[in-house]
């Protein structure tokens, strides 16, 4: 059984979380992890001004997404920053090249999920993964969420991501906080889970 991360970072955290999510996918027995990204669609020399170049070195090595390949997975997670409450324009772009799986029906009854970032700590987390989920209705997929069996998400003692939507984190308006090790844990959590329902669905 093999889960797909699909995700698009710019300058790290939502690929910090896409690791999480799959050591969390590992945790269940006969499961794999394959992380892809969504191909950019901004040209070098706008990601060098907007200094998200140095950041992507770190997991350009992980390979691009293909619409093609979508449908061998036995379930997908996917991961967006915030982008006003709605996720980014490179997984729109994707997204919006599967009509061809859609008319083919090859995602039906595949369990889906999604993570996110955003700067601030109301800055549209939760419509963002809300907003998704309809890609994800209209594909015909199970949407599976971040159950409040991961506490996590309930913590007041400190600043946190995390929703029964899904995993996510704070990202700071300059980019400089790093998921925190409950952020991380809820990303590991909501993997886990995907996973567990991908072994009962092919069960």
């Amino acid at each position: 059984m093999n889960i797909l991360i699909l995700y698009y970072s710019m300058y790290g955290h939502i690929h910090r979380m896409a690791e999480a999510a799959a050591e969390g996918v590992r945790e269940v027995a006969g499961a794999t992890a394959t992380l892809r990204r969504a191909p950019e669609t901004l040209q070098p020399e706008v990601l060098e001004k907007m200094g998200a170049l140095e950041p992507q070195k770190a997991f350009a090595r992980v390979p691009v997404c293909t619409v093609e390949e979508l449908p061998s997975y036995d379930g997908i997670l996917f991961g967006t920053p915030t982008r006003f409450g709605n996720m980014c324009g490179q997984m729109r772009q994707f997204l919006d090249a599967t009509g061809g799986l859609w008319a083919k029906g090859a995602l039906i009854g595949k369990p889906g999920g999604v993570f996110t970032s955003s700067a601030t700590q109301h800055g549209g987390q939760e419509s963002t993964i809300l907003t998704f989920q309809t890609f994800l209705l209209h594909q015909g997929m199970v949407v599976v969420g971040l159950p409040y069996s991961f506490a996590g998400q309930m913590r007041i003692d400190e600043i946190t991501g995390g929703s029964p939507y899904g995993a996510s984190t704070i990202a700071g308006g300059q980019g400089e906080r790093l998921p925190s090790e409950n952020e991380l844990a809820a990303a590991r959590f909501q993997g886990r889970h995907l996973a567990g329902i991908a072994a009962k669905l092919a069960r």
